[in-house]
């Protein structure tokens, strides 16, 4: 029995990161996204930028926020503690955006990420973009 339970939960897990492009992963998406934008850093107020408001509409029609939260870790780690990992590095879109599309594991604990190679390249690195700027450091 336990381990049939430990099965379910993998597969929902599994389903729930899978990049799907079912209406219910955008219906639960859609509904997050404002929580996305009301958790951003009240310090600086970066949702004038383009690049915030681009970024925050790709990812609000994906399935991003089925993994991830501005501000604490779901599944995946936070959005901020993203930013502030790779804040200042001149390499951080491209190599964001390329664990993005092709998935990873090992950076940010076991659990690995599940690829996304249905989005465009250049989507994924505005969504990177909007990530790098919620930097709270």
């Amino acid at each position: 029995m336990k381990k049939y339970f430990v099965s379910v939960a993998l597969m929902a897990l599994i389903a729930a990161c899978s990049g799907g492009s079912g209406t219910d992963a955008k219906k639960d998406s859609s509904s997050t996204a404002p929580d996305a934008s009301a958790a951003a850093p009240a310090t600086t107020d970066v949702s004038a930028n383009p690049d915030y408001k681009a970024g925050l509409a790709l990812i609000a029609k994906s399935d991003c926020l089925t993994c991830h939260k501005v501000a604490e870790k779901l599944i995946g780690p936070a959005y901020q503690d993203v930013a502030n990992k790779y804040a200042g590095q001149d390499t951080a879109i491209a190599y964001l955006s390329k664990k993005v599309i092709a998935g990873g594991s090992g950076v940010w604990g076991a659990i690995p990420m599940t690829p996304h190679p249905q989005l465009a390249q250049a989507d994924v690195e505005q969504m990177v973009k909007y990530i790098l700027l919620l930097k709270t450091q």
